[in-house]
């Protein structure tokens, strides 16, 4: 399919298919013609609030068809739609708020109260189902698949965001990919709980739209009527992602209870033996797994439906059409041969094209050869299938999300005890790993484990606070290599520390 964006998709299937479901949640399902005209109406309501090509449009919105109609609608327009995570606090909007420099705001009532005060450039806050937009002509705008139409923050609070720049091109042409990849027809439907604040989840909803295939979503993943959930909307194609997702669902006592035999494909992320038992529970279905970041706009790579079943369960499969893959040594820049592991570079037409107002950032990690070098490590088959094997960055990935140790280290300096803290993975049965947070206190000054796990619940996201703390007694105590900590010997050291007691999981933080 040719380079388009995203509004000419959607006409282009409205045109189409005007009658049938386009996306369902649990209140209802839309139409493609009731999905356009609500776009439509959006467009024209940012219009009248003045927005216009370049303008960036925050959404703080649950899964819902009125958060696409939001995003495409703004992108009419040339502006470009700005989704924030709907599970962070006020510091992290704040942040995200700020540093996109967003123009309008389009939030619903939980949230309202949540917004930053000081925002220089928010010029409108739209509250859906209490304020009501203007009505005006949108105007004629030239816009092109080259023009970019999401900002996905990848992770960030007020200490450092990174918004990936995500064109149309990038985000329709990795959607023909996956419909290529999957062979989706109208015939499928698909579900994902993924939320779509999510690369990932966007741009499951862009390939529905290209494959004219209704998209499935829960609104607000529940395991417990998953499965009911699944049944009754008769789901082909199960993208469940995340283990966090899927096993609570395969784990449900009555699982067998349920007629899954439609679903003919699932994707999902994990180690190979968890990806063979969660095989083995639907064995009708193709199961596959990928290697994906916002980058990417999602799947860099993605297995074949033909691929052995033991390559689709210990590799990520191959890049997706027209990206292209490299892996090399990360301090000499020369490519691994298969089996060799190395950082992850990659380039190509589903690609974002840079980090939203930190030129210096992107510089330094897209070369002249366009190469993005991602900071993980993977490895290549002798099929050039990828398999994703750590991140040689100071990042975690918590049960799927992407955490910043940087992130929650600069939430937890904010605390008056607080000297110098090193937050590192710690391993976890449950979301693979879990922030672990070593504390230097000021002098003189006291806080307990709890004290400092209370100061984070409530003002970040749950996923990104430390489900441990660690104290150390001063500036000789800590493992340094000249001017920086050792963060490796703090992470074996918390992992032997959890396997001499015995734990596995990580006990959950509850909001006093």
């Amino acid at each position: 399919m040719p380079a388009t964006t995203l509004g000419e998709l959607l006409e282009r299937r409205t045109a189409e298919r005007p009658g049938a479901e386009a996306v369902v949640f649990p209140d209802r399902a839309t139409t493609y013609a009731e999905l356009a005209e609500r776009t439509r109406r959006f467009a024209r309501g940012l219009a009248g609030l003045g927005v216009g090509k370049g303008d960036r449009v925050g959404i703080l919105l649950p899964a819902s068809a009125d958060l696409l109609a939001v995003l495409i609608g703004a992108t009419h327009l040339g502006a470009i739609a700005v989704p924030i995570n709907a599970r962070f606090r006020a510091v992290e909007l704040a942040g995200i708020v700020v540093h996109s420099g967003m123009r309008v705001l389009v939030t619903d009532a939980s949230h309202e109260h949540s917004l930053p005060a000081d925002a220089p450039e928010l010029e409108h806050v739209v509250v859906l189902g209490r304020d009501e937009l203007p009505d005006a002509d949108p105007g004629d705008t030239t816009i092109t698949p080259d023009d970019t139409a999401v900002i996905v923050y990848t992770s960030g609070t007020t200490a450092a965001p990174k918004g990936a720049m995500l064109p149309h091109s990038a985000l329709t042409g990795l959607a023909g990919g996956i419909v290529e990849r999957m062979r989706l027809t109208s015939d499928d439907r698909v579900w994902t709980a993924i939320p779509l604040f999510h690369g990932g989840g966007l741009t499951f909803a862009f390939s529905c739209l290209t494959a004219g295939a209704p998209f499935v979503h829960p609104g607000h993943f529940d395991p417990s009527t998953t499965l009911e959930y699944l049944t009754e909307q008769r789901v082909t194609v199960a993208l469940a992602a995340f283990e966090t997702i899927w096993m609570p669902v395969l784990d449900r006592p009555d699982f067998a209870d349920f007629d899954l035999s439609r679903v003919r494909v699932v994707m999902a992320v994990g180690v190979p033996e968890r990806l063979r038992d969660m095989a083995s529970r639907l064995p009708q279905a193709v199961h596959v797994s990928c290697v994906a970041m916002t980058e990417s706009s999602a799947f860099l790579t993605l297995n074949r439906l033909d691929d052995p079943a033991d390559a689709r369960a210990t590799t990520g499969g191959h890049p997706m059409p027209g990206m292209e893959c490299r892996v090399v040594d990360p301090e000499t820049g020369r490519d691994q041969p298969p089996g060799t592991p190395g950082e992850l570079l990659f380039r190509g037409p589903n690609a974002f094209t840079g980090y939203f107002r930190d030129p210096e950032h992107t510089a330094s990690v897209i070369d002249a050869d366009g190469w993005f070098h991602s900071g993980d490590l993977v490895v290549a088959d002798d099929e050039g299938r990828l398999t994703f094997r750590s991140r040689l960055k100071d990042m975690l990935k918590v049960g799927g999300e992407n955490v910043a140790a940087a992130e929650v280290e600069d939430h937890l300096l904010r605390h008056p005890a607080v000297a110098v803290v090193a937050v590192v993975a710690a391993p976890d049965a449950r979301y693979v790993e879990v922030p672990a947070a070593y504390v230097q206190l000021r002098d003189g000054a006291e806080a307990s484990e709890k004290e400092l796990i209370d100061f984070c619940l409530g003002r970040i996201a749950t996923y990104r606070v430390p489900r441990y703390v660690r104290f150390v007694d001063g500036p000789a105590d800590w493992p340094m290599s000249g001017t920086k900590i050792k963060k490796y010997v703090l992470r074996e050291r918390i992992a032997a520390e959890l396997d001499a007691a015995g734990i596995t999981e990580a006990p959950k933080p509850v909001v006093a």
